[in-house]
């Protein structure tokens, strides 16, 4: 399984836009769905900014992630359904596509081109332990990502990436839940 930064940080992006896409058409727990955006985003961008930005020129990214954290704590406060909960998360998709275009087109490849093969993976074990170390504050924090002390969808598929579960993207949080106790049995 490939683990250096570029995969990883490339493979959550996918995760967010999948996200965004089950957002916008309105199905199943819109606030769930939101929890798990907030959590993985805030994790996401920390990691980068702790561990991958140092040895680049990366502060105009740090600017994006702040002003997509300002917008994704608006998210997590309006109602959903309502015209501030859209308008939210259309700002929201706008500014990360942007930052997530801008990122892989520029940034990660310059990060590609400076850095070897053993470097990028180094990167990347530092970014997955700097993510999950995020993940799990923010649900001992009493995070969106947690709720009255049950393990959220995003750990559930960290534990599943960390299982290489196949399909593990595509599943809910019980279904996850389910792979993950097939899989210790």
């Amino acid at each position: 399984m490939a683990t250096d930064v570029i995969t990883l940080i490339t493979k959550d992006h996918r995760t967010v836009e999948g996200l965004f896409e089950k957002l916008k058409s309105k199905k199943g727990d819109i606030k769930a769905t939101v929890a798990e955006l907030h959590a993985l985003l805030t994790a996401h961008a920390r990691a980068e900014e702790d561990r991958v930005y140092p040895g680049l020129e990366a502060h105009h990214s740090v600017e994006e992630h702040k002003e997509a954290e300002v917008l994704l704590d608006a998210l997590v406060r309006a109602e959903p359904g309502s015209a501030e909960f859209d308008r939210t998360l259309t700002e929201l998709i706008e500014s990360v596509n942007h930052h997530v275009e801008e990122e892989e087109s520029t940034l990660l490849p310059s990060l590609k081109r400076q850095t070897d093969a053993k470097g990028l993976q180094k990167l990347g074990k530092a970014f997955e332990q700097r993510r999950a170390e995020e993940l799990k504050a923010l649900k001992a924090n009493g995070g969106p990502s947690s709720s009255s002390g049950d393990v959220s969808k995003a750990e559930l598929y960290e534990e599943a990436k960390k299982a290489d579960i196949p399909g593990r993207s595509h599943m809910g949080k019980k279904e996850l839940a389910e792979a993950l106790g097939k899989s210790a049995s």
